[in-house]
């Protein structure tokens, strides 16, 4: 698993452990299997995590913080390159993926506590790429920060769902096979639009009559001075409501 912080600690062994574990499990599995799958004993689990509970904790911190990092990598200082070269190591982050996945799959408040977590994470992380120059703003930051997380792990789980099983499969060539085919249509769509103009949003902006995140309402008219309008005669122009994201 990718660990930014060259952790080898006894807990982060253990927390590593938990996080394959329950990606590759569920919840169900039992302390005794983490311990096993990180080589120490059940009661040393415990004695750093106090619970079963106390170790998912640690784990979905841990998940937030290593998502949280490359996706600030890959919309600020990092840049295009960043993003890709996270694509071709795609499988570094299977565990992570998969461990989401089975919190979001199971429901409840633990999923709901986990997609805040996100969202409030994508609104720091997408501010950081709009002061940086990388991302344009939004009418909406929070707005745009929420769909465009509830997009990604959507189109991720529906995806899995779909997919029929295949023998001897991994949660990282499940992965490798799910980037492959989003890849290049999300970044077209994140970078070029799909729309040819502007037109339905300025539809929309009219037929408001207080658009999410003004305290006015914005007009075509007014479109040239909007912080998140894109100048009708730019390259690209009008091509895409929401020009960033990630898609897991």
């Amino acid at each position: 698993m990718r660990s930014n912080d060259g952790d080898v600690t006894a807990r982060a062994r253990i927390r590593d452990a938990a996080i394959r574990c329950f990606g590759a499990r569920g919840f169900g599995a039992s302390v005794r299997a983490v311990a096993q799958d990180a080589g120490v004993s059940a009661g040393l689990v415990i004695h750093h995590f106090g619970s079963k509970d106390g170790l998912r904790a640690a784990c979905d911190e841990h998940v937030l913080r290593v998502i949280r990092e490359a996706k600030y990598d890959a919309f600020t200082a990092g840049g295009p390159a960043a993003a890709v070269l996270q694509l071709a190591q795609v499988e570094e982050y299977a565990p992570v993926i998969t461990y989401t996945m089975r919190t979001l799959q199971a429901g409840g408040q633990a999923a709901r506590d986990l997609i805040d977590h996100f969202v409030a994470d994508s609104e720091q992380y997408l501010a950081a790429g709009v002061a940086a120059g990388t991302l344009r703003p939004s009418r909406d930051e929070r707005a745009r920060a929420r769909y465009l997380t509830l997009v990604g792990f959507g189109a991720l789980l529906l995806d899995a769902a779909l997919e029929e099983p295949r023998e001897g499969d991994t949660p990282s060539d499940y992965v490798r096979r799910y980037t492959e085919r989003v890849a290049l249509p999300a970044l077209e769509v994140f970078t070029e639009g799909v729309m040819a103009d502007r037109s339905m949003l300025d539809a929309y902006l009219m037929y408001v009559t207080d658009p999410p995140g003004h305290d006015a309402v914005t007009t075509p008219a007014a479109a040239s001075t909007d912080p998140a309008a894109t100048p009708a005669d730019a390259p690209g122009a009008g091509t895409s409501t929401t020009d960033e994201g990630d898609p897991a």
